[in-house]
């Protein structure tokens, strides 16, 4: 991109930027030299790439395998009917052009893995994680902290969404707040449990205005602290999250120093009974304890009375904690963690175990009193 100067035609396109002290003609002249590179073009890429577009990113480096498909039209907002079945990075790229001829777009159709991760994000400044498994997400944060680069994380299931700055100096990693991927055939994905449309550009939004404070170098990114997102009842919560001294990856002593795809496990045989939410009225009415393995920060968000709380990533250290002699209902925010945690009770010698379907959630709808954002 050529560089805007005073006088310059350019400065109409940019005027509303100029007019803000914050960022001004030197800041403007940051977002022309920046280079950008986002990960997947769908939900959360559609608002991201537009955004930085629009706000005269110098560069973007779009990285997509996948074709536009009917159902992504709900909420991928770079694509319409007609570009179903064609390449999402292809498609995505010229409607970047059209929307801001000035932005350089490299559109780069293949999947982010093991083999490119690190030779691409060593060509950004700030990495946009707009994937949407697991599997992307560790890969993304272990090449991102490998190249000193932040990775501005978002993720959205349903109604609610989530988004931090990972890999910033002295800020904590996606390891720090999830140690080890959970089993993916656990975790449904938006095309197995729906995600309102618009909270792709919610959160999207989000990365973009995260993505620009960085490369201006202003505001209070969000580093050290997670944002959560309800869009059903309209309530934003922020958790802090710190840096795990103990981390494999960006810890003290770090033992992760290569990027790789996490093992694929095989999903396991479904053993442990469902409960619904009169089951576990039941259960609990029999002495039966509720297991919450929800995370640190989830539990932020409200405490179950009289629960034991072990989160799903520590479970397998903190089995010894538990009474094998004792019924447990093992409950998470949805019901997806939750499932992989009873099995693994039940497989380590737990007779009595059970699975509260639809989670946490389920029993916040029925009960006014419990408060579980």
């Amino acid at each position: 991109m050529r560089a805007i100067t005073p006088g310059s035609a350019d400065l109409r396109r940019y005027s509303r930027h100029l007019l803000i002290p914050e960022v001004g003609l030197a800041g403007q002249q940051r977002l022309a030299a920046a280079r950008v590179l986002v990960i997947g073009a769908g939900g959360l890429g559609s608002p991201v790439l537009a955004y930085l577009a629009a706000a005269g990113v110098g560069r973007l480096i779009v990285v997509d395998d996948d074709t536009v498909d009917l159902t992504n039209l709900q909420r991928q907002i770079l694509y319409d009917t007609a570009d179903i079945g064609a390449p999402k990075a292809d498609r995505a790229a010229e409607r970047l052009r059209a929307l801001n001829p000035q932005v350089a777009v490299d559109a780069v159709r293949a999947r982010f893995d093991a083999a490119n991760a690190r030779e691409l994000v060593r060509l950004a400044d700030v990495v946009v994680d707009a994937s949407d498994t697991f599997e992307t997400r560790y890969l993304v944060n272990d090449a991102c902290i490998l190249e000193g680069k932040p990775d501005v994380s978002g993720s959205i299931f349903r109604f609610d969404g989530q988004l931090s700055v990972f890999g910033a100096p002295g800020g904590p990693c996606y390891r720090c707040l999830y140690p080890e991927p959970p089993p993916e055939h656990l975790v449904p994905s938006c095309s197995e449990g729906g995600v309102l449309g618009v909270l792709a550009g919610i959160i999207g939004s989000f990365q973009a205005a995260e993505a620009l404070k960085l490369i201006l170098g202003i505001g209070e990114p969000l580093v050290g602290r997670l944002l959560l997102i309800d869009a059903l009842d309209a309530r934003v919560r922020d958790v802090r999250i710190r840096r795990d001294a103990a981390c494999a990856l960006c810890g003290d002593a770090p033992t992760i120093g290569t990027v790789g795809t996490p093992a694929r496990r095989e999903p396991p045989a479904r053993t442990v009974p469902d409960l619904d939410l009169d089951g576990l009225d039941a259960a609990l009415a029999h002495g039966a304890i509720i297991l919450d393995v929800r995370e640190l920060h989830e539990r932020a968000l409200g405490e179950v009375p009289g629960a034991v709380a072990i989160p799903a990533t520590a479970l397998e250290a903190r089995l010894h904690e538990l009474d094998t002699a004792r019924t447990y209902v093992v409950a998470c925010r949805i019901g997806a963690k939750s499932r992989w945690a009873a099995q693994r009770l039940k497989e380590a010698g737990f007779g009595r175990v059970y699975h509260l379907r639809d989670g946490l959630l389920a029993l916040a709808a029925r009960d006014a009193s419990f408060d579980l954002f």
